[in-house]
This record gives structure tokens, sequence and C-alpha cells, in this order.
């Protein structure tokens, strides 16, 4: 998380572009024997507002463009612990860790405007008067008379409906010049007695970037009695058009003496102020009860895709509201007209395809992307496309964008994973070899200096000594985070996207570039110290640096070689053999969980011995559920032949996700943290991000059922059955693919796409399921990485 984060065939079909709403999918009827109730009603969209979750709670529809949510205070936007609501803004990110977005919030306040810094003219709000689903907010606040509002939206519109007291000085104010990160300019222009534009141009997140610009226009439902604008504390009633650098806005004023309800819509453009008016148009014309009810049954379509049965409803809230979050971003950046502003800052238009945008992708390569190419493969292939659109337009291949520009923020090489994970699936049929020329391009290269990207930075001293130099101190180049800052870390995240990029080589017949790049998958061995037996940085000489002791060790991204030491899902039999073999490797990560007191107490070991705060990750010896570099690590369990030991440590960590707003562990990360609940619980995780490969252990609802886009999995489902599965009675006794046995503690995506029903038996005791050779994931990259056992027997 930003500061404050093998033979394989290719499944043809036809791609289609996403619908309006988050790209509709026909999804099943509830079932006569399911749980009963729309599933939306499970949904908190609370969940993660406390304890440095950093959710929204406000109203979007899967993958929109606008995210309408009240801003609190809080660094990121809401924080449940608040009790004043400075607006309602219309772009948020789900669990950033630094503030992004927040741009155009908007209040609803009575009387003469005085004030015009929204932490001083915020209205007071109780969560008494407060409630969100999927799609729609509402809240009474407690100032200025009592003003209801609400909110719902569209993929590119946010429409609220304010229900004032009786007055003839009922304003809504659309402060243009402030918001979450760093506003550069502003212009407000009022077009006529019912609409007023916007260009927002802002910058920064988590350090200073590029600038980007959003383009709003607002249209009311009928019209206001005066308006004017503010530059600073000096108010100009009448005034029509404003332009300014600092704290700025517009207002409108309406009289509600008779009619107590003003509807606003207001639509984005990342591209030009007449892409935002044909948005409107598009999208703006329903009313807001109609909106609302749109919203809903796109979200109800998506939770539908997941039907659980099995389970207290507590924990169907949590999986179900952590679905949710799943589905709420990538976000699309194109308008109805398929233009959007791309890398090089120009205009382009997207052309059979959705484009979309905001990539956190050190966080979402390692679980949401996989979850979405499982459950969104359409919105998945076009996000793929858009990814290769940036190194199309802008010269290379994104690490952290947000809107139209690259931040630079996290470390490693997370692109080629995310893509070589959609080209695993069988999402970038057709742009193959595109796919493969970038990503080349990014392994064996390094930014210009006159390119805004970082990319593989320290990649010339990684191709020539096997490792990325961790330097103190060193001056960044660009704004953002630095590799040689991290060179630890970063040189096991170079490692293993060496060998997934590998593996795509050698199926596309490159098989040079294949034997090279999995010859740089096994870098991961050379910042291994035998004489501590752990992971550690290298200096720019090649000594070890930092302290000895892995639990006070240097160069680690938000980590420990502790945590770190697990992050080559490429090699664990090579990696577990330089540790001393599985069962020293065994004794090791029954320290780093804790076993023996999780055993006894689960949920107390999660949240006494593993966690530390949302943002301490150095210093440590034990797992870190809250953060990225450690969320594959139960699954080494599977490598070490205890594949029960897994679902220990997996069930444990799920008791960290609850249904209050202090349920989330750690920032959610763009959905990130919320995939990895969902996949855990139903059974099948990607152990091996970048690949096909799904690791096993026990799910923790008796009946799953996918429900699968046949275009890309022609049975259209795909089921998993774990009856009695319990805290108790939990452990696999054996597992069957379509009735026949099986072996593995894995799947591949083809074994999903051929399959129909994965069923577990489960019993109180460990077994000796999946404990014998060949049952783990092999490696992954090289000649005998392409030999996988068939799991039937």
């Amino acid at each position: 998380m930003p500061w404050l984060r093998r033979t394989r065939s290719r499944t043809a079909g036809v791609m289609l572009a996403a619908a309006l709403i988050g790209g509709a999918l026909t999804a099943p009827a509830a079932r006569a024997d399911s749980p009963g109730g729309p599933l939306t009603d499970l949904v908190n969209p609370f969940i993660g507002s406390r304890n440095e979750g950093n959710t929204y709670p406000g109203a979007a529809v899967p993958f929109g463009m606008v995210q309408l949510s009240p801003d609190t205070g809080h660094t990121t936007g809401y924080g449940y612990d608040d009790d004043r609501i400075r607006g309602f803004s219309s772009v948020h990110i789900s669990g950033v860790g630094c503030g992004l977005g927040g741009d155009l919030p908007v209040l609803p306040t009575t009387g003469d405007i005085t004030e015009t810094d929204y932490a001083k003219y915020a209205a007071r709000y109780s969560h008494d008067v407060e409630s969100a689903r999927p799609g729609y907010y509402r809240v009474g606040l407690a100032s200025y008379g009592g003003i209801t509002a609400e909110l719902t939206a569209t993929a590119r519109t946010g429409k609220q409906r304010y229900t004032f007291p009786a007055t003839d000085k009922a304003n809504v104010l659309l402060n243009t010049g402030q918001s979450l990160h760093k506003t550069v300019s502003t212009r407000v222009e009022v077009l006529d007695s019912r609409t007023i534009r916007t260009a927002i141009t802002g910058r920064g997140f988590c350090q200073d970037t590029r600038p980007y610009t959003v383009y709003t226009i607002t249209r009311f439902d009928r019209p206001f009695t005066s308006y004017g604008t503010w530059d600073g504390d000096t108010v100009t009633p009448g005034s029509k058009d404003s332009t300014a650098t600092g704290r700025h806005g517009a207002y409108a004023r309406f009289d509600t003496r008779e009619d107590r309800t003003v509807e606003a819509t207001t639509a984005l453009s990342y591209v030009d102020a007449a892409g935002a008016a044909r948005n409107l148009r598009a999208e703006g014309g329903r009313s807001f009860e109609r909106t609302k009810a749109a919203a809903n049954a796109a979200w109800e379509r998506r939770l539908n895709l997941v039907r659980t049965q099995g389970g207290d409803k507590t924990l169907r809230r949590t999986f179900y509201s952590s679905l949710y979050r799943s589905f709420l971003a990538p976000n699309i950046g194109s308008d109805v007209d398929g233009r959007y502003t791309g890398w090089d800052q120009k205009i382009h238009r997207a052309e059979g395809f959705t484009y979309y945008q905001n990539w956190s992708l050190w966080d979402t390569y390692r679980t949401q992307a996989q979850l979405l190419a499982l459950l969104a493969p359409r919105e998945s292939r076009d996000m793929a496309l858009s990814v290769l659109r940036i190194d199309k337009e802008g010269g290379w291949l994104p690490k952290w964008g947000y809107g139209t520009v690259e931040t630079n923020i996290m470390t490693g090489d997370p692109v080629t994973p995310f893509l070589t994970n959609a080209y695993q699936q069988g999402l970038l049929r057709g742009h193959e070899e595109e796919a493969y020329a970038a990503l080349k391009k990014n392994a064996d290269g390094v930014p210009p200096p006159d390119s805004p990207a970082v990319g593989r930075e320290a990649n010339l001293q990684y191709m020539k000594h096997g490792f990325v130099p961790y330097i103190k101190g060193r001056e960044h180049a660009k704004p953002g985070d630095s590799d040689f800052d991290h060179g630890a870390s970063a040189t096991l995240e170079y490692a293993l996207s060496d060998a997934m990029l590998a593996q795509m080589a050698r199926d596309l017949g490159h098989t040079a570039d294949a034997d090279r790049y999995a010859a740089r998958a096994q870098n991961y061995r050379t910042i291994f110290d035998r004489s501590t037996g752990f992971s550690r940085a290298r200096d720019e000489k090649g000594a070890f640096t930092g302290p000895a002791d892995p639990a006070e060790s240097e160069g680690f991204h938000e980590g420990t070689s502790w945590q770190y030491q697990w992050l080559v899902p490429q090699d664990l039999p090579g990696m577990l053999k330089l540790i001393g073999g599985k069962d020293r490797a065994d004794e090791r990560l029954d320290s780093f969980f804790a076993y023996e007191q999780l055993r006894k107490d689960p949920e107390k070991t999660a949240r006494e011995v593993w966690v530390n705060g949302p943002y301490d990750y150095y210093n440590a010896d034990k797992y870190n559920p809250q953060n990225e570099p450690d969320l594959i690590a139960p699954y080494t369990y599977l490598s070490t032949g205890r594949p029960w030991k897994t679902t220990d440590v997996v069930h444990a960590a799920l008791t960290l996700f609850t249904d209050t707003p202090s349920g989330m562990t750690g920032n959610d990360d763009l959905g990130t943290m919320s995939a990895w609940m969902v996949l855990s619980s139903i059974g099948v995780f990607p152990v091996q991000p970048g690949t096909d490969s799904w690791g096993l252990s026990t799910p923790v609802f008796d009946r799953v059922d996918l429900t699968l886009d046949q275009h890309f999995y022609p049975s259209g489902r795909f089921t998993l059955t774990a009856p009695g599965t319990s805290d108790v009675d939990h452990y696999l006794q054996s597992v069957s693919l379509d009735g026949t046995h099986w072996d593995r503690t894995y799947l591949t995506t083809d074994d999903l796409r051929s399959g129909r029903e994965l069923a577990f038996s489960v019993g109180p005791k460990p077994s000796g399921w999946g404990t014998g050779d060949g049952a783990a994931p092999p490696p992954v990259g090289s000649s005998a990485g392409e030999q996988q056992p068939d799991g039937r027997s």
C-alpha cells in the first residue's frame, strides 16, 4: 500500500465494450435456496472507514468515473470518527494511503455566504441520521437549520438531492479550489440560470506529480434565484466567470419556502468541457429515483456473480462488502464518445473498448487483477488494453497511474505480472505480441530522462550485477518512490516479474528471451545472505548492508526481510532449499505466523501478534496481513507439504475482516485487500501472480456458485462445495474436480474453464491430502515449469 502501499490454451471470444453502468452483465436471479433478499442489502459501505482502511461510503457504480462521497477532513476523504462534512466531492479512490481526488466538494447551506474555507463552513452530522448502500448515500446535516443530502451516481455523473428547510437563502456551494490533494488552478463559469461549469487542475499523490485537469458541469433541476463566485475571502454576487489559483468556487441560491427540494447532476470529463456536457446529456437525464434504482441494479448484477450458502449473516455481510469494494476500480476514463486524455496529454479515442484509468499496480497485481479476470473478464481485457495505450501514447508502461499522469509511487515492476496475468487468462487475444513488446522494453530498459516514468529505475545495475543496490540518501531524479531506496525488495520484485515474462516469452516462441528472463528470475538468490539465512540488501559495491537481524533489515519497501522472504512465488522449491529444506522452512513459517499460538486462539493471534497498526511496517519478525508483501505468504505451506497450515493461517487472517467501520485490515488499495478476502473465502487464491495458477485452501462457505462469462468460460459457471466447513471442522480430507480425485494443491485457469465443480471434503484433523511430491505449484518461467502434472488420479 502507498505511504500513510506451462502450456496453456487460449479461449477465443467476442470482446465487447463495457456497457454504460460499469459494464452490465446478465446474472441469474436469486434462487429459492438462497438465504434470500437482495445481495445489495448485505453490503456495508462504511467498512474500512475507520482505522485507516481509507474507504469511502458514497455513491458509485462498478468501475465508475464518478465516486460521489462525503469528505470529512480525513486525508483520503471520509473518516468515521469525524463529525463534520466539508462537502460531497465527485472523485474518490478506495483505500489509498495518501490524499487523492476530492475534486469539487459541493455542500448545501443556508443564509448569507460569509465563509469560503470548507474546513470552517463544514456541516455537523451524526451517524444516527446517516445511511449508505451500493449506489446510494444519505445523511442529515444538523447545521444550517437541518438539511437532508442524498447522493447517487451513473458511470460519469453524480446526482445530488438536497431537502432544505423553508428559506429564501438555500445555497449550494461548489468549491473548486479545495480538494484532497494540491489544487493548482481552477475556473468557474455560470452558463445560465441552471448550469455551472468548472475546470480543476490539480496534482500530487504522496509526492508531487505532473498536473491533470478534470472538467465538470453541474445542472440543477430548476433555476436558481441568484448566484456568484468567491476568490479567497472575497465573495462576489452576480459574478459569472472567475479563474483563480487559491481558494475558489461558485454558489447557486434557491428559494425553498414552497419547494424544499433541489436536485443537481454533475458530469465529469478528463478530456474537455464538451466531453463533460456530452456525458451529462447521455447519462444525466434520469430522475434521482430512477438513477438510484439503476445503480442498485448494476450492483446486484455484479454481486450475483458469486452466490454463497452457509456462514452466518456477519460473514456474508463482510464477504459481499469485500466483493463490492473489489469492483470499485480501476475506473472508466473515457467519455461516452470514447475520447480520453492519454499520458501524452493529447486527446485520443478508444474504439472497440472502454478506456480505464487509476492503476495501483503494486497492490492490485497480487489479488484484485486476478479476481476481476475471473468475474469481469471483459472489463479486465479493456483494462489491459488501456495499460497498453499508456505505453503507446506515453512512451512507457505505468507503475502507479492516477487519471492522466504517472505518480511513480511504490517500487519494483508491478506492471509485468499485471499484464502477464491478463495474457495467461486469455484476455489479450490479438494483442499478445503488442503486449510482449511493451513488456520487453520495460524489462530491459530504463525510461529516458524526459519521460515522467521511472519504470525499472535500477535496471542497468540489476542486469549487470543481478541485484538492485540499496543506496541511502540518493537524490531522486523524478518525483515518486525510488527502487534504490528499497534495493532488496526491488530485486525480489524484478525477479518475480522476470519469471512471469519468461513464461509469456516461452509461450509465444521467444525462446532466447525466455531463457534470459528465466535466468534473471533466479536473482532472488543474489541477495540471500547465507550467514543469516535471509535476504538482505546490498550496497553499490555488492556488500551486504544494514542490520543483520532480519527483523531490523533495511532496503525493503514497507516490510522486513522476514516478511519479504516468501516473495519468490516463481521458485519456492529453490527458496526453500536455500533456507534449509522443507522442514526447516516449515519451522520458520511456524515462527513467522506464531502458529502454535494461532492454533490455540486464531483471532487473538491475528489481532495482538500479527497486527501492530495500519502503517507499522518495520521492525517485525511476524506476518503482516495488513500489507501487500505478505498476501501470498500463508500459501507457502502448500510448498512445504503442510497445506492444512495454509487453511489455519488464512482462516485466522479472515477474522480481521468484519462488518464494522474498522473491519478492514490495512488500506484497501483499490480493492486489493478486499479481493484477498473474497478469494481466500471461496478457497482459491492466485499463488503465482502473473500466471494462471490458483492455490487451494478450505472455503468458509458450504457452497459457492460462480457465474462466469461464457465467452471466456464455456460452461458459464463453476461451483465449489465444502459441506460442514466451520472454524473447527475445516481441514481438507480430499478434493475432487467433477467427481475425479484431485491431489494437487492448485488449479489452473484451464481447469476452471473445463471443470464445473470442485468438491472439498473436510474433517476435524489434518490429512495427507496435498502432501505428495508434485502436489504444490511448480516453478514458473523455466522449461521445467511447463511440465505440470495432471492433478487427477
